[in-house]
């Protein structure tokens, strides 16, 4: 792959376009502007600031509604900025000061469009061991409270400013959401490292979520994508007020799966899990297991996986769906790559529903 000019692009930038360009696009950043910007990047080492150049124009535009109260038009481009910045910071452990610059502005523009949502959105603080997890609440525009809830709970490289499409589709049926950054992940990643027991800050979650009269913790399921497919289901093992759980795209023991992974997958994961070196990393994600846990999964359980998962082999998803202990249902898509965001149409509008009909929502 060669950049506008010819000129021969490096593997890690082949590595990130080849692995996430659907994941992009889906996730707020426009076809047009990931060709334009991904086609002139040579060099892995100008991924993140040019990634926030993007982002600086998409801001400013937001700047500018702001000013002119045009709070609507406002709200869009300060997200679709947090998104930019998202995506400069996402696997650019290298450089740790400018990925942690990235970072700031992409929470500081989320952080500002949160009242000009539609629905609107709430920044949430959940003190946990000496730091916080923080997370964003939607509540829906139909059905009636007190809300069921779900929680979105995203990967190794993905954060809460990343969910918006998918949160979206629940509150479309009815569904508040939370989307959150727990250890390792965003805000908390700075001070938390990644941990497999995820039943332990899963309840902390929940316990924070029973502060809030309108939103039902009879009625809690959880989403979790990529790592978060592992995090998800280890968290119901552990956790019996999770009423149902999607675990998309997630393995089902980490440290089988992240020695094949990329280069900037397994060095995200020795950053974030506080690895000094890969093989300590390696010996941390074998922590990351279902192993003598999945049994203990007692609520309704949607597995979707894609078979061309190039990050997680299939079998991951199928050793899951054999060993969960509750009812189990594996969506199993022939084309889909990792999130199946090749295949979105797919596996999107049909896991809405389940949560919707698992959790009392609107399904009709």
């Amino acid at each position: 792959m060669t950049d506008q000019v010819g000129v021969e692009q490096d593997e890690r930038v082949k590595s990130a376009i080849a692995h996430w360009a659907p994941r992009f696009t889906t996730n707020g950043v426009a076809v047009a502007d990931f060709t334009r910007i991904t086609s002139g990047i040579t060099r892995w080492e100008d991924w993140c600031a040019t990634w926030c150049e993007e982002g600086g124009r998409h801001e400013q535009l937001g700047r500018d509604a702001l000013a002119d109260g045009l709070t609507r038009s406002a709200g869009a481009h300060l997200q679709r900025a947090s998104v930019y910045y998202h995506f400069a910071k996402f696997v650019f452990v290298d450089d740790y000061e400018q990925m942690r610059a990235a970072h700031g502005r992409a929470v500081a523009c989320f952080n500002d469009s949160l009242p000009y949502l539609d629905p609107p959105a709430e920044r949430v603080e959940i003190p946990f061991e000496g730091s916080n997890i923080v997370g964003v609440l939607r509540r829906p525009k139909v059905g009636t409270a007190p809300f069921p809830v779900v929680v979105l709970v995203p990967g190794l490289d993905s954060t809460k400013e990343e969910l918006r499409s998918t949160e979206e589709l629940f509150l479309q049926r009815g569904l508040a959401t939370f989307a959150v950054d727990g250890p390792g992940q965003g805000e908390a990643e700075y001070d938390l490292p990644i941990r497999g027991d995820w039943e332990v800050p899963g309840r902390a979650i929940i316990d924070h979520l029973g502060s809030f009269a309108d939103l039902d913790l009879d009625r809690v399921g959880v989403w979790g994508v990529s790592l978060g497919g592992y995090y998800a289901p280890r968290w119901a093992s552990g956790d019996e007020r999770v009423r149902a759980c999607v675990a998309l795209a997630g393995p089902f023991d980490f440290g089988e799966v992240l020695p094949t992974t990329p280069p900037l997958t397994q060095n995200a994961f020795r950053v974030r899990s506080f690895s000094a070196d890969l093989p300590e990393a390696h010996e941390k994600a074998k922590a990351l297991s279902l192993t003598g846990r999945a049994e203990q999964i007692q609520c309704p359980l949607l597995i979707v996986f894609g078979k061309q998962d190039r990050l997680i082999p299939y079998e991951q998803a199928e050793r899951l769906a054999a060993t969960a202990g509750g009812p189990t249902e594996l969506l199993m898509l022939e084309d889909g790559n990792h999130g199946c965001m090749t295949v979105a149409a797919f596996h999107r509008f049909r896991t809405a529903d389940w949560m919707a009909a698992q959790l009392g929502g609107i399904v009709a």
